[in-house]
């Protein structure tokens, strides 16, 4: 799934890239079979590249699937399973394998959602980054929150939240720390991609982990000056700690990718990094939640589940980077293999940090929802 993000900070649109069929001129995802010995999100990258004219950083870890009724070429209708990955966009060719043969458009979430035909398509685009929860995140008035029907008792803390005084906006900060992040993951990404502009983005990485800092420095300011505070003074600091960690372990992969001079970048540590872009991303969806905790409850406990998968198979990716640089250069090129070895530990860190995120995170729902 082809998305791209359209400005910067919490009221950002994402877009996502459909196609046509070649057969029917529905909307349909880039998507196709796998080959033998291809990963799946690699076949489903290079689907992209030849139906749709993006490249990107494809997370390996699947959003979601779902099934839809294919016709073969015997003529016989069957059931196709269908995994979708995230794909951030990086590039967007003027010339593709099939731009002859498909129309190619952007659509926001919510249109994406209405133009397939698959009903199960149809929720796992909405569920990527819901408008209404957006919506839910916002500030509520105590006249609104009269106004709520409720099945059982209403949380107190929930009352209480909303009569703090906001002369803090510690909500402010943590997104803009998240946004911040987000930007400094696809910087990542890309220097990761090599190239002649790969200096640019790795300027970038650091820059961004230096405003991030600012923003760290301010929160941890008002937690002293402030009297009321949202949440336990301890969960704010431990959060926006977590969330300061991802983003330095960002300049650290950099910071050694320009140390070393390395140009070259294993499969392994590009799939990283998209793992890590797609843990921004959804850290960036996150933090607007944390203004109604009670409220968004469900919806965060969805996020942070799935930060820690993604780090589970972060774990993996790692692993088996590791070992190809062991086989490719542990006995002819040892500088190398150290090399690598210093740029997956950061990479590795920093999906970690995300998944330190998340148990904050959850920390912060259980003591509130």
């Amino acid at each position: 799934m082809p998305y791209r993000t359209d400005g910067i900070g919490p009221d950002s649109v994402i877009k996502v890239m459909l196609v046509t069929s070649r057969g029917t001129g529905r909307w349909v995802l880039p998507k196709g079979n796998v080959a033998a010995r291809t990963a799946p999100h690699v076949a489903a990258a290079l689907e992209a590249e030849e139906e749709a004219g993006v490249l990107g950083a494809v997370c390996p870890v699947p959003l979601g699937s779902y099934r839809f009724r294919k016709r073969v070429r015997s003529g016989a209708s069957l059931m196709a399973d269908v995994d979708v990955f995230p794909l951030a966009l990086t590039r967007e060719l003027d010339a593709w394998e099939e731009q002859h043969q498909r129309e190619r458009r952007w659509f926001t979430l919510a249109e994406a959602a209405d133009a397939v035909d698959e009903p199960d398509l149809s929720e796992l685009i909405r569920s990527f980054a819901p408008s209404d929860f957006r919506t839910a995140a916002g500030r509520t008035g105590l006249l609104d929150v009269v106004a709520i029907k409720t099945s059982g008792v209403f949380s107190m803390f929930a009352w209480f939240q909303r009569l703090l005084p906001h002369s803090a906006d510690f909500f402010r900060l943590f997104e803009s720390h998240a946004a911040t992040v987000l930007a400094a993951a696809e910087a990542t990404v890309r220097a990761l991609e090599g190239g002649p502009a790969a200096h640019e983005h790795i300027r970038e990485v650091i820059e961004r982990e230096h405003d991030a800092d600012e923003i760290t420095r301010e929160m941890l300011h008002e937690v002293r000056r402030t009297f009321l505070t949202p949440f336990d003074r301890g969960a704010i600091t431990a959060l926006i700690g977590s969330l300061d960690d991802t983003v330095d372990e960002m300049q650290a992969t950099v910071e050694a990718i320009k140390l070393y001079e390395v140009t070259e970048f294993a499969p392994q540590m590009r799939d990283m990094a998209a793992i890590a872009l797609d843990a921004a991303r959804l850290t960036a969806e996150a933090m607007p939640l944390l203004r109604d905790v009670p409220r968004n409850a469900k919806r965060l406990h969805e996020l942070t589940e799935r930060l820690v998968r993604m780090e589970g198979h972060a774990d993996s990716v790692h692993a088996e980077g590791l070992k190809q640089a062991l086989k490719d250069h542990g006995a002819t090129n040892t500088l190398r293999f150290v090399t690598e070895r210093e740029i997956y530990k950061h990479l590795e860190r920093i999906v970690d940090a995300f998944e330190d995120v998340a148990d904050q995170i959850d920390g912060i729902v259980i003591d509130h929802a």
